[in-house]
């Protein structure tokens, strides 16, 4: 049996002026489920794809379809609604709202988007905060402000925001750049662990140009190898 893809990207194109694409992608797919590892050099166009796969840019040619929605065929609301409903999104400095607590940061995605509050574990989102604050060892800080932790508090705060309401997709977008060798490696494994353990597996896509990170993963893919080519 075939698994669904998560992610399917085919004959992708797009570029910030006219005629000058930056990325072009033949065909890319993560199937529904996998943890999988994209890497690339600084500069090669990750943060340009991942913004594609999240629909905060829309491709100018192909298709790309993320949890059964062409998202090329899809009003910006729609793609807003989709993913805030349906992805979960661990960026680099992490982008935790300074002015709230940590519990207001986490409960974010469920005060925002119905569909997340309607998955959640717990009784109400306070419980289900509580309830993951609990898991990631951060749950004596949830009145503190976000800028009172430590960065690895702000990376447990950073996934318990991505995973409440248990978003299908998770996206990562070199978390673990700034951090030394320790810390990266408990992030991976802690990362890795909280996205297993939804009822369907929630489908991962963490992205950095450290290979030696690969070894957290399903499967490895190259940025490289996707590009039909580049110009400009």
């Amino acid at each position: 049996m075939t698994t669904a893809a998560a992610i399917h990207l085919r004959d992708v194109q797009f570029g910030y002026k006219p005629g000058h694409p930056i990325l072009q992608i033949d065909d890319f797919s993560v199937p529904a489920g996998r943890r999988v590892f994209l890497h690339g050099p600084s500069g090669s166009g990750k943060t340009t794809l991942l913004s594609l796969i999240s629909g905060v840019l829309v491709a100018q040619r192909g298709s790309v379809t993320v949890l059964g929605q062409d998202l090329t065929k899809l009003s910006a609301p729609a793609r807003d609604t989709l993913r805030g409903s349906q992805i979960g999104y661990i960026f680099q400095g992490f982008n935790l709202i300074p002015y709230l607590t940590v519990a207001e940061n986490i409960a974010l995605p469920c005060d925002l988007h119905p569909a997340r509050r309607k998955r959640i574990v717990a009784g109400s989102v306070v419980d289900e905060v509580a309830r993951l604050a609990r898991r990631l060892d951060i749950h004596t800080h949830l009145d503190a402000p976000v800028t009172h932790l430590s960065t690895g508090q702000q990376q447990r705060v950073a996934i318990a925001r991505a995973i409440i309401g248990a978003p299908e997709l998770v996206i990562a977008d070199e978390p673990t750049s700034s951090l030394d060798t320790d810390r990266r490696d408990a992030f991976l494994a802690l990362l890795t662990e909280v996205t297993s353990e939804a009822k369907d597996p929630t489908t991962l896509l963490f992205v950095s140009h450290d290979r030696s990170l690969a070894s957290h993963f399903d499967e490895m893919l190259s940025l490289e190898g996707l590009r039909a080519g580049v110009a400009g």
